[in-house]
């Protein structure tokens, strides 16, 4: 005779996520316990039937109809039927270790080379539909730990899981360098795309982490784009760097030129004169510095400035110098007023260009061009060394130096010596 169980009750670990109560004849008047986060289904012929949630409850038909549509059992108390009991763990089976058992080859859709990665991470299940799961993965089984449950899903969850994996890189184009910083929003996204999958079969996925991705390291070809990735980002920040540098270094020098420019400002408001009185009283210095005669024609471009900048500074040496070099700056105008021509009546000198003597009165001759006057007896004669009238010497020589003077000249103009 077949024992009746009149207590059925959970007597498994804690490791176990369905347990089947090895008693399988009871009565209508038997005790059922369930614990807290914990089911109890009723199983007939492959049929998961009346399912039970926590709490202490007395079997009868009233609480058993599905199986008492299966099994007509005769009024009164204690009427013994056959079932089996299945005890469903509720609580969520954490830190579920899970990883892919080949790698995933895919195009590194920013740089295009092949690659090959794998993933592994963690996952939580948790039993959602007590009756699915029972048909679907447990079937005449005796029961199943966490270990078994993982074992059924293992080729399904790899298979699914390297094609989203694989999907959702291209799709995002996520840089095999930089996926790391991705993990929690690859984990959001799989985890998404999981559920569905894992609902089908009475279970729900509460968790799902990527926590390690796998990189092919020991590939030549990985290792020369990771340094040209690393590299390049070390370029741009030197660039930065030095850029940075450079606006400093631009800042620094605004700021010591604008710091001496109001010391000096300062120092001149204090000592009484402007920046244009400075300027003119440097040009004067130079001006008096420079003995050369080119240096002297270049500084007739600073009196000119002078002039605008210096005022009263530039006025005064731009007098003295006009008074002082004006023979030596236009050397044929001194030319013109210290040679003076003659009088052909009188024989007094007369000024340059006048027509009439200024001692006797006579009007005086105007050589045509190509040809003077003779200082010596007055007479038109072309232009020469000796007059064609008298003989005279129409050009003398310095008895000092020797350069040829102009005739009527006194002094001479390369040495100066009185003739």
């Amino acid at each position: 005779m077949p024992q009746i169980a009149d207590i059925i009750k959970y007597e498994g670990d804690n490791q176990t996520f369905i347990w089947k109560h090895p008693i399988e004849d009871f009565n209508t008047g038997t005790q059922l316990i369930v614990h807290e986060s914990q089911e109890a289904v009723f199983f007939m012929n492959g049929q998961a039937l009346d399912l039970f949630g926590p709490g202490r409850h007395t079997l009868e038909s009233q609480n058993l109809p599905l199986v008492g549509k299966l099994f007509n059992h005769a009024t009164g108390d204690k009427t013994p039927f056959h079932c089996e009991v299945y005890f469903i763990n509720k609580t969520e089976q954490m830190a579920i270790k899970w990883g892919t058992d080949s790698k995933v080859e895919y195009v590194e859709p920013t740089y295009g080379f092949p690659i090959k990665i794998g993933a592994s991470g963690e996952m939580s299940l948790l039993a959602e539909d007590s009756r699915k799961l029972l048909v679907k993965v447990v079937g005449t089984e005796q029961g199943i730990t966490q270990a078994g449950l993982v074992q059924k899903f293992r080729m399904f969850l790899m298979t699914r899981v390297k094609t989203y994996f694989a999907q959702l890189i291209k799709a995002e184009k996520l840089n095999i360098f930089e996926i790391d910083e991705k993990l929690t929003e690859m984990s959001e996204t799989l985890k998404t795309r999981l559920t569905p999958d894992f609902s089908e079969y009475g279970v729900s996925l509460a968790q799902f982490f990527v926590t390690t991705i796998v990189k092919p390291e020991e590939d030549k070809q990985y290792q020369n784009f990771k340094e040209l990735h690393f590299r390049q980002y070390a370029d741009i920040a030197e660039a930065q760097l030095q850029q940075k540098v450079g606006v400093i270094h631009q800042q620094t020098q605004a700021q010591r030129m604008k710091i001496e420019g109001e010391a000096i400002a300062g120092k001149r408001a204090m000592e009484g004169y402007t920046y244009q009185q400075e300027r003119g009283y440097d040009v004067a210095e130079r001006v008096a510095s420079n003995e050369a005669v080119g240096q002297m024609t270049n500084m007739g471009v600073g009196l000119g400035m002078m002039a605008g900048v210096g005022g009263t500074v530039g006025a005064a040496v731009g007098g003295v110098m006009q008074d002082t070099m004006g023979g030596v700056l236009n050397p044929q105008q001194a030319q013109t007023q210290s040679v003076a021509m003659p009088c052909p009546q009188c024989g007094k000198p007369l000024p340059a260009g006048a027509k009439f003597c200024l001692e006797c009165g006579s009007k005086t001759e105007q050589a045509p061009a190509g040809m003077i006057i003779c200082p010596t007896c007055g007479k038109q004669v072309p232009a020469g060394k000796f007059c064609m009238e008298c003989g005279a010497a129409l050009a003398h020589n310095c008895p000092k130096c020797g350069a040829d003077v102009p005739a009527g000249g006194k002094f001479c103009l390369e040495c100066g010596g009185k003739l």
